[in-house]
């Protein structure tokens, strides 16, 4: 016991005599990349499956290296590549959403996030979520900032009208024409309604006490993990007024809150663009999770 409590203090002792600041700076890039790696799965359904997989690598290799299970080794050995070629497969949908966002950084974006002149009227935005909480009227408005929504607003139907709390009302009002689905905003104008969201596949929801949580705050969760958009949405059962960004959800909001969290994200802030501005948004520090149930 002792001899082998001693070897283990000179290895270390061997490890740590052979570092330096380039060592140093090379562990620190591996951890980053890790990091970064869990932050991006963390909160979805790849998450478990990469704990299958980290299981089968660990016990595969532990039972390899016993010579007495030769047929077993031959198998591991044989599979393992195999393995390796279907990770890119089963993470597909992960690795491809790793890559929007990398895309989303925008390395090039400089000078100030929002202009003066793109931020929405806040003030009509809270007025109106307040009266469709008070009225228990769904909503699911997204709010555009610098990411392309192109793709959804095509899905939706035309209008580009000026953001006030009465055409908002109007177009929640239930069973009208334009009422299931998402408005998109851009600044002060409403540029679609009736728009087709991504819905969204983490479990942030499943794990809520609350069940009052369905499609639209699933949609909320799913652009928001595809885009920088900011999504304010009311319940139609609770009233609950929530907002949603980066896979992030923050609810039962009052009136104050909501406009304090709103101008947050949409004052003007010099130097944030770019990939600075990027991974501070996605720290979790910036937005906690956590909050959905609270």
């Amino acid at each position: 016991m002792e001899t082998g409590l001693i070897n283990l203090i000179d290895s270390l002792l061997f490890i740590f005599r052979r570092l330096n600041w380039l060592s140093l700076v090379d562990l620190s890039l591996v951890a980053l990349i890790f990091f970064a790696i869990l932050q991006l799965l963390r909160e979805t359904h790849a998450m478990v499956l990469l704990r299958g997989v980290l299981v089968l690598v660990v016990l595969g290799s532990l039972l390899r290296s016993l010579d007495v299970l030769p047929a077993f080794s031959w198998l591991v050995q044989t599979t393992l590549p195999a393995l390796v070629l279907a990770i890119p497969v089963i993470f597909a949908p992960e690795i491809r959403r790793a890559l929007e966002q990398l895309g989303q950084a925008g390395p090039l974006r400089v000078g100030s996030e929002f202009p003066l002149d793109s931020q929405p009227p806040i003030s009509a935005l809270v007025t109106a979520a307040l009266r469709l909480s008070d009225r228990r009227h769904g909503a699911l408005i997204v709010l555009r900032r610098q990411d392309n929504l192109d793709e959804y607003l095509r899905t939706g139907v035309q209008l580009d009208g000026r953001v006030t709390p009465e055409l908002l009302l109007q177009i929640f009002y239930p069973n009208t024409p334009l009422h299931d689905g998402a408005v998109i905003i851009s600044g002060a104008r409403l540029l679609a309604a009736a728009c087709v969201m991504p819905l969204s596949a983490s479990g942030v929801l499943t794990r809520s006490p609350e069940r009052q949580m369905g499609l639209r705050h699933r949609a909320a969760l799913g652009i928001s993990e595809v885009s920088d958009a900011i999504v304010v949405v009311v319940s139609e059962e609770t009233g609950v007024i929530s907002v949603v960004h980066s896979g992030r959800m923050i609810r039962r909001l009052d009136g104050e809150r909501l406009e304090n969290i709103l101008r947050t994200f949409f004052h003007p802030a010099s130097g944030q663009g770019g990939l600075g501005g990027w991974l501070k948004s996605r720290l979790p520090a910036a937005f906690p999770r956590g909050k959905e149930g609270s």
